[in-house]
């Protein structure tokens, strides 16, 4: 197979830390200056509930990575 067998294991590791880390760090720190029709903060609950979507997706890829 193109790029090893793991490629989607591998892809969705990375889209999923990505999306946790992402999240993560806009909850707890937001961006210092707004811009003129932007929000100060980031909505915490959909910040929160896709931090979540994306630690179970690393998560699960991870433990498939280390099965086999």
């Amino acid at each position: 197979m193109f790029l090893g067998e793991d490629l989607l294991a591998w892809l969705v590791l990375a889209l999923g830390g990505a999306l946790f880390v992402g999240n993560a760090l806009a909850v707890v720190k937001p961006p210092p200056a707004a811009k003129e029709g932007d929000l100060a903060r980031a909505p915490v609950m959909r910040s929160v509930v896709m931090a979540v979507v994306g630690l179970v997706a690393a998560v699960w890829s991870l433990a498939s990575l280390i099965s086999g």
